[in-house]
């Protein structure tokens, strides 16, 4: 890793889901990330239960008490609907179901302005059966509308993810909705490096670098080519020295956080691992950068 700028390590909440969160939050102090990925969800935070701001107003005081930073992240599989993954999403036909996924990330982001928070991260959803491209791509544009409204009298940015599958799903697709909605400032980028390496023309390490300018919000993780499965860092086949001398280089201030949500069953034992990866692979950059 570059020595100009060291990266903020943090760890998904979403991986750690039979941790009381609490318990979350101190284990990852204790193996000394920066901060969190706080999953919006019924077993941490809960953007639907009563009380909702004296909640975040202690989840604040936990993290400075333990001098965690956070970012908000809205991808909890059935906070919504309990029997559709990620639904109600942005693109649904019906516009009481697009308002509902509006009205979550509207208040993620007063979660995340209360947590004192670097970003909101987002995604589009899965165009819906039927639904012709032109269609999809204003309902998200419109579904938005309030979204960055908020976001911009917060001042805190909405990342939106490329995810493999949905509407918006690689970093052209960022770039489509950023011009057509006339680059909004609020609006910046999540990049999931594993999903550089599964869908992206170029190699992970030059999609940091095009991304440089939008980054607001980074997630990591192992991945194979072809095949959107979260991994374990040396399960996969990217390189990762080359990505965090290029995160290092864009001079990125937020949080890059580990993104294992279907590993909560191992979730302290990979938070321990993941940081003793990230480190070594950091000292590999480093020790090349000076050679």
């Amino acid at each position: 890793m570059s020595p100009r700028q060291r990266l903020r390590l943090g760890y998904g909440t979403n991986g750690l889901t039979d941790l009381r969160l609490d318990d979350a939050l101190g284990l990852l102090a204790d193996l000394g990330y920066d901060g969190v990925g706080l999953t919006l969800d019924h077993m941490h935070l809960d953007p639907l239960a009563p009380d909702l701001a004296a909640r975040t107003a202690r989840v604040a005081r936990r993290l400075g008490e333990l001098g965690l930073t956070a970012t908000v992240e809205t991808g909890a599989r059935y906070v919504l609907d309990p029997r559709r993954k990620h639904g109600p999403s942005l693109l649904d036909a019906e516009p009481e179901a697009r308002a509902a996924r509006t009205r979550l990330l509207t208040t993620a982001v007063r979660v995340a302005a209360d947590l004192g928070a670097h970003a909101v991260h987002c995604f589009s959803g899965i165009t819906p059966p039927g639904t012709d491209d032109d269609t999809a791509w204003q309902r998200l544009r419109e579904a938005l509308g309030p979204v960055l409204d908020a976001a911009a009298a917060a001042g805190i940015p909405l990342a939106i993810e490329p995810e493999p599958g949905h509407l918006l799903a690689t970093l052209a697709d960022f770039h489509h909705l950023r011009t057509s909605l006339g680059n909004p400032p609020a609006l910046g980028l999540t990049l999931d490096i594993g999903h550089c390496q599964c869908l992206e023309p170029d190699p992970p390490a030059e999609c940091v670098r095009a991304a440089g300018p939008w980054l607001r919000h980074v997630q990591i993780e192992d991945m194979r080519r072809g095949v959107h499965e979260h991994l374990p860092f040396g399960d996969g086949e990217i390189d990762f020295p080359p990505v965090l001398d290029a995160l290092a280089a864009t001079g990125y201030q937020g949080l890059t956080v580990v993104e294992l949500p279907r590993h909560s069953h191992a979730g302290p034992e990979l938070a321990r691992t993941s940081m003793e990866f990230l480190r070594d692979a950091g000292a590999t950059t480093r020790e090349a950068t000076a050679a």
